[in-house]
């Protein structure tokens, strides 16, 4: 069975990234075996942002523990040069600080290594679509690390306040339920609306503000105190 991108027609196109090549192999072999198109692997993070660029993956499978450029840096560069990919990192390490780091940079979710094969599969697959994944116990600390965010004044900028952008109500009711820390299927599923439905209001409302991934969107919807709602 080959895994399919959203619209259910291309298969979902991955890279892998660790600097120890028989775990390197080993999830790219399983991931391949479960119907992953696996387009790169790399070994170092200058090699892995050279090969991002070239094999554009909907999803990148990154280690933070990197010779060369670490991963954060990685994360933050191809994300940066390609907006829609989405960033998984599979790490050893579970520290708070280390989660916080990765989300920061771009990283659509996190995952420890003591995860099973079954759990990264799933994991990649949601992903690809821009659900944010964790391993359980760490998607609060995240949220929480958005609230506080959230609750630090505004750099000042040198203009005048600028012009909210209008949304519909549609749109700000999918990104209320993003800010609640609802996935993209839980929210189709409680508007009665396609998966496909909620992307392109995403989408839409991510072109409209301004912002470039599902981390800052919550910032400006718990700014707003959508999740409060």
């Amino acid at each position: 069975m080959t895994e399919t991108t959203g619209d259910g027609q291309d298969p979902i196109k991955v890279m892998v990234v660790d600097d120890h090549p028989m775990w390197r192999d080993a999830v790219a072999r399983d991931l391949a075996e479960s119907g992953f198109e696996v387009v790169a692997t790399a070994g170092d993070g200058d090699q892995a942002v050279r090969r991002a660029k070239a094999a554009a993956p909907d999803v990148l499978v990154l280690d933070l523990n990197l010779p060369a450029k670490p991963g954060v840096q990685v994360c933050k560069e191809v994300v940066a040069a390609n907006p829609a990919l989405r960033v998984l990192v599979l790490s050893a390490s579970g520290e708070h600080a280390d989660v916080l780091e990765a989300v920061k940079s771009g990283a659509t979710g996190y995952l420890l290594k003591s995860a099973s094969t079954a759990e990264l599969q799933d994991a990649v697959r949601r992903t690809a679509v821009g659900d944010p994944v964790f391993t359980p116990g760490l998607a609060g600390l995240v949220l929480g690390e958005y609230r506080r965010l959230a609750s630090e004044p505004a750099p000042a900028t040198d203009t005048g306040e600028p012009k909210a952008p209008r949304l519909t109500d549609r749109e700000t009711e999918v990104l209320r339920l993003v800010a609640k820390g609802l996935s993209y299927k839980q929210i189709a599923e409680r508007l009665v609306i396609s998966h496909r439905t909620v992307q392109n209001h995403v989408q839409n409302t991510l072109g409209k503000l301004q912002l470039h991934n599902r981390v800052e969107l919550v910032r400006y919807a718990i700014e707003r105190g959508l999740d409060d709602e």
